[in-house]
């Protein structure tokens, strides 16, 4: 069975959680990280030099970057893994705009209003987050007027780390501008199975 280490409220271990419920792969989960401990041990040392989460286990190989698993995960099952070359580089073009734009510009605002305390707030910080993030979702509402999907017409790879970064948006107590398109498309991955506990869950 896969073994997946992280806690749940990480949003890169809600990445690969739900790309293996996507995909229907049976896994076990492991918490690891923050308040679990775990990661600065010489065991899991050994599974990721990093002492991040996620790593996963599947047989005797081990793998750690989520977006990573996630493309391995597809590949793996031949599912969500674009054949055509285009389409495939441009989901990993939109996986890696989610872990080196959209991630970026985003953190500092779910960090400091869900994991930092009311009085120590950074308001700017939160603002200068507020600032960048919004252009990025509206070039994803952009793209998504434009296709039905991230990297195309179908569902692939690349739509599973976004949904998550999404959710992780939505659930700040923040007004937002109207995205149709986004909301459209973010809609569907709530009516999915797959979501239960990833995409319903609070922010933690």
């Amino acid at each position: 069975m896969l073994k997946i280490w992280g806690r749940i409220s990480s949003i890169n271990v809600r990445k690969v959680v739900l790309c293996a419920q996507m995909l229907n792969i049976p896994f076990q989960r492991m918490d690891a990280g923050l308040s679990f401990g775990v990661v600065h041990t010489p065991e899991y040392l050994l599974l990721n030099p990093n002492a991040m989460v996620p790593t996963i286990q599947d047989g005797a190989y081990t793998l750690w970057e989520s977006n990573a698993i996630v493309r391995y995960l597809c590949a793996r099952e031949n599912r969500l893994y674009p054949s055509d070359l285009h389409t495939r580089f441009t989901a990993e073009q939109w996986m890696d705009w989610q872990q080196t734009s959209l991630n970026r510009a985003s953190g500092p605002a779910f960090v400091q209003w869900i994991r930092t305390p009311e009085s120590q707030r950074n308001h700017d910080l939160i603002a200068q987050s507020v600032a960048a993030t919004e252009p990025l979702l509206d070039l994803l509402n952009q793209r998504l007027q434009q296709h039905a999907f991230v990297a195309g017409e179908h569902m692939s790879m690349a739509d599973l780390p976004i949904a998550c970064e999404v959710h992780r948006w939505w659930g700040l107590p923040l007004p937002r501008p109207t995205w149709p398109h986004l909301e459209r498309w973010y809609a569907q991955w709530l009516a999915l199975p797959a979501s239960r506990g990833v995409l319903d869950l609070p922010l933690s």
